[in-house]
């Protein structure tokens, strides 16, 4: 029945993939692998034809007949991942709800006034710088939804915009990998103790630095970023939005507050899901007595409440890493040989391929094909290393960056492809190369970091 297990990881793998040509979101095939597996592991276990590993490497059967401590050993496992799985999933609706109620007042919409420049060439760096640190404060996928508003209204042309958007992904993923906060990838690394958030800066940075620079240096002498934009884009920062009396203040505060989590958790020591509902807790109480207009009255505060911000986050999204993280708790949970069946995983990869460098490469490029967080999330139950060992960071920049390789790689990738129906040969024709060309070179900066300070 462990190959019933796998099969059924793969099969939803491929789903999840190929979910562009399924026409299906990638969190229905999720929640049945995560379903599937635990049912089917449950059903072997009390038939005695499967055991199980737990978190502290007990090992729980009914191979001898019924145990009282073998099924408290399985229930307690499966609480314990839901436990872990639970921290993610509460950190990340936190974040996603202070990000809406910005939305909401118009917070955003005061980047716009920052930029004034009509050159092509200045607004790509300035696109790209707010894009990398952005990213790093609100994660890669909602700055990139945020950025590509902005282009919408500054280059109308869409032939020209889409080459702003497609480096903007690069940018934002390169700005997300440092950050605790900046990639789901990263917050789960953060979240499970695998790093510290100083860890991440502290090693990270400069590679991420080097991964979005090079990109947007070689983009410098590139036509596309030759000479002006050919409309006038003064006056036209807020035309169809106009700002709210709330806009600064909201986005200033949601800002500083999720930054304020990894304080919180220095301060603490709480784990990181309470540091975000304290900050939940500041913007939202915040929201409901600030007064966005001049004549503003209780008929339009649901325009701008928490309320209406909970009913636009993503839970697609929350769903489909419930899924994932479960189907790969499962398979950390099935005993194969006398470990769990990832880290049995691991074991045979070290032994096919000694130099760990090569592997984490190699996974980041295949992030690019197929989605980063359950790699992230197998990584973490394949290795034992200790908090903020160099392969954790390493596997943080790798899954967060190696996905610009591809449109579909990355969250953010997705994203703008579905906002500017960015095509995917376009891509891998004009911008692959380029993502490739800061993935290896940020690579080799990390590594020769740690040969040296490490």
């Amino acid at each position: 029945m462990a190959a019933i297990v796998i099969l059924i990881f793969i099969v939803g793998y491929l789903a999840i993939v190929f979910e562009h040509k399924l026409h299906l979101d990638k969190a229905v095939p999720a929640l049945f692998m995560g379903a599937l597996s635990w049912a089917v592991l449950a059903i072997g276990f009390k038939n005695g034809s499967l055991e199980i590993v737990d978190s502290h490497n007990h090992i729980f059967s009914m191979v001898e007949g019924y145990s009282l401590a073998a099924e408290e050993g399985f229930s307690a496992a499966l609480i314990h991942h839901l436990s872990k799985i639970a921290e993610i999933l509460i950190f990340l609706i936190g974040a996603m709800t202070i990000v809406e109620i910005v939305d909401l007042h118009r917070g955003f919409s005061i980047i716009k006034d920052w930029i004034k420049t009509r050159n092509k060439l200045s607004l790509l760096w300035i696109m790209g710088l707010l894009g990398f640190f952005l990213s790093a404060v609100i994660d890669n996928l909602t700055a990139t939804i945020v950025l590509v508003s902005i282009l919408r209204k500054l280059v109308p042309d869409k032939v020209e915009r889409i080459w702003y958007v497609s480096l903007i992904v690069l940018a934002a993923n390169a700005g997300g990998a440092w950050s605790p906060i900046g990639d789901v990838t990263t917050t789960m690394l953060w979240i499970g103790k695998k790093v510290t958030a100083g860890g991440l800066v502290t090693w990270l940075a400069l590679p991420s630095i080097v991964c979005f620079a090079i990109p947007f240096a070689i983009a410098s002498f590139m036509k596309p970023f030759k000479g002006n934009l050919t409309t006038d884009i003064d006056g036209i920062h807020i035309e169809e939005e106009k700002k709210l009396l709330s806009s600064k203040t909201m986005l200033y505060l949601g800002l500083g507050m999720i930054v304020f989590v990894p304080i919180f958790k220095t301060i603490t020591s709480l784990p990181p899901y309470v540091g975000m509902m304290f900050s939940l807790g500041i913007v939202w109480l915040v929201s409901e007595y600030i007064h966005p207009e001049e004549n503003f009255d209780k008929e339009k505060r649901h325009l701008y409440s928490a309320h209406k911000a909970l009913t636009k986050i993503e839970m697609s999204s929350i769903l489909f890493f419930l899924g994932i993280l479960m189907t790969v708790a499962c398979l950390e949970t099935l005993k194969m040989g006398d470990v769990g069946t990832l880290r049995y995983a691991a074991e045979g990869l070290e032994k096919s391929i000694p130099n760990m460098d090569i592997v984490i490469f190699i996974l980041g490029i295949f992030s690019a094909v197929i989605d980063n967080v359950p790699l992230v999330a197998a990584t973490m139950g394949m290795f034992t290393e200790p908090i903020d060992a160099k392969i954790w960071h390493y596997i943080a920049y790798a899954a967060g960056t190696g996905g610009s390789m591809l449109i579909i790689g990355s969250a953010a990738g997705v994203a703008a492809m579905g906002m500017e129906k960015i095509n995917f040969i376009w891509y891998v024709k004009k911008i692959s190369l380029l993502a490739f060309a800061g993935y290896v070179a940020g690579t080799i900066v990390f590594l020769i970091e740690q040969s040296v300070f490490g």
